[in-house]
């Protein structure tokens, strides 16, 4: 077993996984690059001098194996990032939803969650400062969306990725409860509107702006949050 700490990040052949990838190795961690694609990530992962992992996040074949790769390779993992997600058609109005689009946002954005999690709970169980930190968004806050006079006042219903998000936070809490007792530190992370291609780069933030409140977060120090929502300016409401 290894005493590096080891990372594991989902989706990040690209955009701000990818910025997560390289801001972690910057910190010393051997960091696996995890893409779901696995010419995409090989290159990536070759770019950023680190390891690709092949990991559908909705295939739970995919994803055991995976676990299995990092289980025998490294014994265990420090740091778990869940930022594989999917936009999948933000203008979807709740009236007209196409409702298989919608159960396709929630596979990746929040099941896939809890499949990549409960894979990699027991390797997350063995390190000594174990933190799992899910990608989500300013959108997912309920204050912040139905503040009349906020920020996201202007924003169109959504009816797939916005109540994922929520929902992801939802989830993100009830880990850190379960959680509480074992040292394992487990929150969300808001990067703000970052341009990548989930959004057709359309945000004003870059993706290494959007990755520093996740590594933020991957490492905490033992009497870090959890079970809490933030950006980089701190807590979000709920």
């Amino acid at each position: 077993m290894t005493e590096k700490k080891t990372a594991l990040v989902t989706g990040a052949n690209k955009g701000i996984g990818y910025e997560i990838v390289a801001q972690l190795t910057a910190l010393g961690m051997t960091v696996l690059l995890g893409s779901r694609d696995p010419q995409r990530g090989a290159d990536a992962a070759k770019a950023l001098g680190v390891e690709p992992v092949t990991i559908d996040v909705t295939d739970p074949k995919s994803v055991a194996a995976a676990a299995a790769f990092v289980e025998s390779r490294y014994g265990r993992l420090d740091v778990l990032v869940n930022n594989a997600g999917i936009a999948g058609g933000w203008g979807q109005l709740p009236s007209s939803a196409d409702l298989d689009e919608v159960r396709a946002v929630f596979e990746t954005n929040v099941f896939s969650v809890i499949t990549v999690t409960n894979a990699m709970l027991p390797l997350l169980s063995r390190s000594p400062a174990a933190r799992i930190v899910n990608l989500s968004s300013g959108v997912g806050s309920l204050a912040m969306m139905s503040d009349p006079d906020g920020q996201l006042a202007e924003l169109p219903a959504s009816a797939a990725y916005v109540p994922s998000k929520t929902a992801l936070n939802a989830l993100t809490l009830q880990y850190a409860k379960e959680l509480a007792k074992t040292g394992i530190l487990v929150n969300a992370a808001d990067p703000g509107y970052c341009a990548t291609d989930l959004n057709g780069h359309r945000g004003f933030r870059s993706a290494a702006q959007g990755a520093a409140i996740a590594v933020h977060l991957a490492t905490l120090d033992a009497d870090g949050p959890t079970g809490g929502y933030f950006n980089d300016d701190g807590p979000v409401p709920w």
